[in-house]
């Protein structure tokens, strides 16, 4: 006999199915576009004599723009919608990280890493605001996980598949295989940039996949949510001149160092524990992100199961912690490697779909499109850090440990800001 939750489940299972796959394509494509310099790297490096230094500031540039156009983005979204923005995003980012195969200088490489910084801004938050418009408070953890796995699935796929192209495809048409790369690996966000004008409806009220019935029955959820958030902050200096806010950027600016840390060094680490073949190597940084797969869903559920969001946080990110700085005593030791990044990988982007479920617990409207975007912006300040940090320590000290540590640290400190977020406002 059927139960009174059951047209509950069936609609958010609906609604999950119908947008979640492809918005986790989408951010799959998104971030592969912004990694596959770590392995454009391994032959694009030495062919333009770029420094380490050189090479992880051009890196970095990528987020001085997107930090930027972060909130102005977003802020277009929610007036102009997620389809038109959306589509808008992919496509010119697509094209400019395909550009990237006639760089033959380090200023080309800047201007070309900062302007795909701007088309792509707003993306993620962006995403994330979108979500917040069909799915209730607590069912946010899950799906956010379910959207995010595009992350690790990007390192997953693209890995093997990088290595492959630059080791396959290398001198074909008198290109080099990294120039082949950003070209083949742009297309995606480019077709999926335009199948989104037709995938995505602005809101539930235009998806018509939605019977009348399904419309009204989420109407009535998103309302009761609403309820419990009715004097939540609903404008723009509300979401921009918030302390929580600022707190949430500090919070993920120290999971972004780690992460683009193993995101985009990663192929470079491998190689220099002893590992040279492109294809190899990809095979080998695929691992670290399996196992984030498995801590964004499993962390991500949990959360959602006992509606606490603190400790899922800081649990992880100890274990993160751990798990980075105990790297650098096994920098010559490929297992090694390999599996400490695979454990702080598990649990530092573990946590990010619970950190994300945070912001629109305290913010609705407008200002909870801009503090997810400022939240991103504040915290893509790590991104230039992070690879600029990483390209300086080698170069001086011809390792990576120092830079390593600091990633650590800045995991453990980060703790005491999520414990400062007051567990009644956040778990639920």
């Amino acid at each position: 006999m059927p139960t009174v939750a059951d047209p509950i489940h069936a609609l958010y299972h609906k609604i999950t199915w119908k947008l979640i796959p492809f918005l986790c394509f989408c951010y799959l494509a998104a971030y592969l576009d912004r990694i596959n310099i770590g392995f454009a790297k391994l032959q694009m490096q030495d062919q333009l004599q770029f420094s380490e230094t050189a090479f992880g500031l051009g890196a970095g540039l990528f987020f001085v723009g997107y930090i930027l156009f972060e909130v102005p983005s977003n802020l277009i979204l929610e007036r102009v919608g997620a389809r038109i923005w959306i589509a808008r995003i992919m496509i010119t980012w697509g094209l400019l990280s395909a550009c990237t195969l006639l760089v033959t200088s380090t200023t080309q490489f800047y201007v070309l890493r900062f302007l795909l910084g701007v088309a792509e801004a707003g993306f993620l938050p962006g995403v994330l605001y979108y979500l917040t418009t069909w799915f209730p408070t607590h069912r946010r953890g899950r799906v956010i996980a379910l959207f995010m796995i595009g992350l690790p699935l990007s390192s997953v796929i693209g890995g093997p598949l990088s290595g492959w192209i630059m080791s396959h495809f290398d001198q074909m048409g008198g290109l080099r295989g990294w120039q082949w790369l950003f070209l083949l690996e742009a297309l995606p966000s480019v077709l999926l940039g335009v199948l989104a004008f037709w995938a995505l409806p602005n809101t539930y009220h235009q998806a018509k996949w939605l019977s009348a019935a399904e419309k009204a029955l989420l109407q009535e959820q998103l309302r009761a949510d609403d309820s419990h958030a009715s004097h939540s902050p609903r404008r723009f200096r509300d979401g921009f001149f918030n302390l929580k806010v600022w707190m949430l950027g500090g919070i993920d600016f120290s999971i972004l160092l780690s992460a683009y840390a193993m995101g985009f060094w990663m192929p470079t680490l491998i190689r220099n524990a002893g590992i040279s073949d492109t294809f190899h190597i990809g095979l080998l940084t695929a691992l670290p992100s399996v196992a984030a797969l498995a801590g964004i869903l499993l962390i991500g559920a949990s959360s959602d199961k006992y509606r606490e969001r603190r400790w899922h946080i800081i649990v992880p990110f100890l274990v993160g912690a751990v798990a980075m700085a105990s790297s650098t005593f096994f920098s010559h030791n490929v297992v090694a490697t390999v599996a400490l990044f695979a454990v702080a990988s598990a649990a530092i982007l573990g946590a990010v779909p619970v950190f994300f479920s945070l912001p629109a617990t305290f913010l609705t409207g407008t200002a909870a499109a801009t503090g997810f975007a400022l939240a991103c912006s504040l915290a893509n300040i790590a991104g230039l850090v992070s690879n600029s940090l990483m390209g300086l320590a080698i170069d001086v000290t011809g390792s990576s440990a120092g830079a390593m540590w600091f990633f650590a640290g800045s995991l453990v400190l980060s703790c005491l800001l999520v414990i400062a977020l007051p567990a009644k406002l956040v778990n639920r």
